[in-house]
C-alpha cells in the first residue's frame, strides 16, 4: 500500500458538521471518509455519496438460495431417492416451500453480510489506521484525501473557518492490511513529517 496524506478535521457537533461538509464538497476538496460516533442520518447524501447496492446483492443471493433448493430438492425426490409418500407426486413444490424459504434467507443474510464487510474491509485481523482516538467516542473527525493539487495550508484554514475544532496532517496508507495492533504501534501518534 501507497502512503497518502490526508488533512484531518474535527468536529464536535454535527450541526456544525453538516454545513462544513456542504461547504467542503462544494469547495471541490475530496472526502475519504467522515467517522462518527453514532450513524448520521443525511450524512451520506450530504457527502455526494451514492445509494447502495446492498439490496441488489441480497436478491441475487436470495435467488441463488431458492435456486439451490428447489434444484437440490428436485434431485433428490425425482432422481436421486424417490419415495412414494402416500401417493403424493415425486415433484411436490407445495411441500418444499419451507426449506426454499429458509435457504433463501440463509443465503440472502450469509451472502449480504460477506459483502458488506468485504466492501466495508471488516474482519479479523485486519489493520486499518485510526485517525483520531474521539472518533468512536464523541468527536465528528472528517478526513480530507491530498491530492497533487492540494495546498494543504489553505485547506487546513478553510477547515477551522468552517467549524473545525481541532485540524491535522496525517500520513497514512489508504486501505487495510493484515496484522494486528502491537503495543508499541502508538495508533493515535502524529506522523513524522519529512
Amino acid at each position: 500500500m501507497a502512503l497518502k496524506k490526508f488533512v484531518v478535521g474535527c468536529f464536535e457537533d454535527e450541526k456544525v458538521l453538516f454545513p462544513a461538509v456542504d461547504k467542503v464538497r462544494k469547495a471541490g476538496y475530496k472526502f475519504h471518509d467522515i467517522y462518527t460516533p453514532f450513524p448520521v442520518h443525511g450524512l451520506d447524501k450530504a457527502m455526494g455519496l451514492r445509494e447502495t447496492s446492498l439490496h441488489t446483492a441480497g436478491f441475487l443471493y436470495g435467488l441463488i438460495g431458492t435456486t439451490t433448493a428447489v434444484t437440490f430438492m428436485t434431485w433428490v425426490f425425482t432422481k436421486d431417492w424417490p419415495v412414494n409418500i402416500g401417493g403424493k407426486p415425486n415433484f411436490a413444490l407445495p411441500a418444499w416451500i419451507p426449506i426454499t424459504f429458509e435457504l433463501t434467507v440463509l443465503f440472502a443474510a450469509v451472502g449480504m453480510v460477506l459483502t458488506f464487510c468485504y466492501i466495508c474491509q471488516l474482519a479479523p485481523f485486519i489493520k486499518r489506521h485510526h485517525f483520531h482516538a474521539r472518533s468512536t467516542d464523541d468527536l465528528f473527525v472528517m478526513v480530507i484525501e491530498c491530492g497533487d493539487k492540494t495546498n494543504e495550508e489553505e485547506l487546513k484554514s478553510f477547515l477551522g473557518s468552517v467549524g473545525a475544532q481541532e485540524v491535522n496532517t496525517q500520513i497514512a496508507e489508504d486501505g487495510w492490511w493484515v496484522g494486528r495492533y502491537d503495543k508499541e504501534d502508538q495508533l493515535y501518534k502524529e506522523p513524522n513529517i519529512a
